[in-house]
């Protein structure tokens, strides 16, 4: 991107000032180097979204943003539904609450290690991933209008983990406002044999290890210690969450010209929120919110009976469960006055800080735990949200190392046996479906992490607490 047509608030910190019939100005929190890595799509889109009904304090992108549909992958948009405020598929994609979940194990990396490649043939075994996967449970339509509206709380009372976990999910692992009525019939079918599945892409089952604390106070109330090993799992709604944003993509451009609604780029189509089609999306919506929820709580069942199963003296308990491709009703203070807004997270994860009441006890005094994904050869990252996110982004931060490859850039670039061996020699242990999907997501098609990572914690998004790198990863 070219850095000229911005203006710089800090080294951190880049605007790009209101003009064209932008609303507010674009934000982008960002070093020098990775805003000058940014494709000149990802200037277009925060412009874009910054022309929309509405809008509030900013138009913003993360550190790891990088040119997606219609909002940029690692964007983040509030809208005041009392100022004609609109609602946008493009603003949460087609992952619907695609997020990750980490869970301690009770174990250090010398207990684990000894039998780690038999934990990463179980693991890659009995939890189901890859393109089209199935899982062993199977929905009717009455049960998975009910798994559409319990989330995981469903899936626990299904049997699948303990009453426990709740506490430390998202939205107590269930969003209120999802109206299964309003997901078709062609997005449940393609649910019906998918819970309990990872999925592909980017998503992982990951065995990883406490590298690094930055935060002794927040590691403390987080239960993390140096070697200890942690479980991480990364997928969303599958093929349900797909249907919707494919299915709400049509209805709400058809309903772009009964509102009057402006939009620069068609895959930007939007409703007013208080409208019968935007209220038809974030019911839809929330129903794909509480299908990922679920679909996560009955994989951390599977991989807690696995570990507890090989390793009797573990303890699996939950560290947090977050997303980041939600849009989701929340207070935030503009210009002095509390206001609820629906904020819009493409690609970005919600960072709230200290005191909320949103975050689990355990947690409030220090701020909501943040789990960035790295990649399978790098690092991911847990932080904890800050007061000043709260002001500056909404209350939020990056999900990711984000892409600095496409995919198929990266499968001329790479062959998957060359990546599972270089990884091997690296001594992390990767379990794949396709050669293919790891070439895909090769650790160099990626921006680096650290980086990205470091730029929220000195930009006072979110602050770092931990490094944890992987030891064995579970792919589609």
């Amino acid at each position: 991107m070219n850095i000229q047509s911005l203006q710089k608030i800090n080294e951190y910190v880049w605007d790009i000032p209101c003009e064209e019939n932008m609303n507010v100005p674009g934000r982008i929190f960002a070093s020098e180097k990775l805003v000058q890595d940014m494709d000149e799509k990802v200037r277009e889109q925060i412009r874009n979204v910054a022309r929309l009904p509405g809008i509030q304090l900013a138009s913003i992108a993360m550190p790891d943003a990088h040119w997606g549909y219609g909002f940029p992958i690692g964007g983040v948009a509030a809208f005041d539904p009392d100022e004609d405020g609109i609602i946008s598929m493009g603003g949460v994609g087609f992952d619907i609450s695609c997020g990750v979940r980490t869970m301690k194990t009770g174990l250090n990396k010398e207990q684990i290690l000894p039998r780690l490649p038999l934990l990463a043939e179980q693991l890659f075994q009995r939890v189901p991933a890859g393109v089209g996967s199935e899982g062993l449970i199977k929905l009717s339509p009455s049960r998975i209008d009910e798994m559409l509206m319990g989330g995981a709380a469903w899936a626990v009372s299904e049997g699948y983990g303990i009453k426990d976990d709740l506490a430390y999910i998202e939205e107590r692992g269930k969003v209120t406002g999802a109206q299964p009525e309003h997901v078709s019939d062609m997005a449940k079918k393609r649910q019906y044999r998918e819970m309990g599945t990872l999925g592909s892409g980017n998503h992982y089952l990951e065995v990883q290890v406490v590298s690094e604390i930055y935060d002794d106070e927040a590691a403390l109330a987080m239960g993390l210690r140096k070697e200890d090993v942690v479980l991480s799992i990364h997928c969303g709604s599958r093929g349900l969450g797909h249907q919707i944003g494919t299915d709400y993509l049509k209805d709400l451009a058809a309903s772009l010209k009964k509102y009057g609604i402006n939009i620069q780029d068609r895959e930007l189509a939007s409703a007013p929120i208080y409208s019968p089609e935007g209220q038809r999306y974030f019911g839809a919506m929330n129903a794909g919110i509480n299908c990922a929820l679920a679909n996560r709580q009955i994989i951390a069942h599977l991989v807690r009976e696995i570990v507890m199963d090989m390793y009797p003296e573990s303890r699996v308990t939950m560290l947090y469960d977050i997303s980041h491709n939600t849009c989701k009703v929340e207070t935030h203070i503009i210009q002095g006055r509390k206001k609820r807004l629906y904020v819009h997270r493409k690609g970005a994860t919600r960072a709230f800080g200290p005191g909320q009441p949103d975050i689990p006890d355990a947690y409030r005094s220090i701020g909501q735990p943040v789990l960035i994904g790295g990649t399978m050869g790098t690092a991911s990252y847990i932080l904890a949200g800050t007061e000043e996110g709260m002001t500056t982004a909404f209350g939020s931060c990056c999900h990711g190392a984000g892409r600095a490859l496409s995919r198929t850039q990266a499968k001329k670039k790479w062959k998957g046996r060359d990546v599972l061996r270089s990884l091997a020699e690296q001594g992390v242990l990767i379990y794949a479906h396709s050669y293919s999907g790891v070439a895909e997501e090769a650790p160099d098609s990626y921006k680096d992490v650290s980086e990205v990572v470091d730029v929220s914690h000195k930009a006072n998004l979110a602050r770092k607490v931990a490094k944890v790198k992987p030891i064995a990863c579970i792919k589609g």
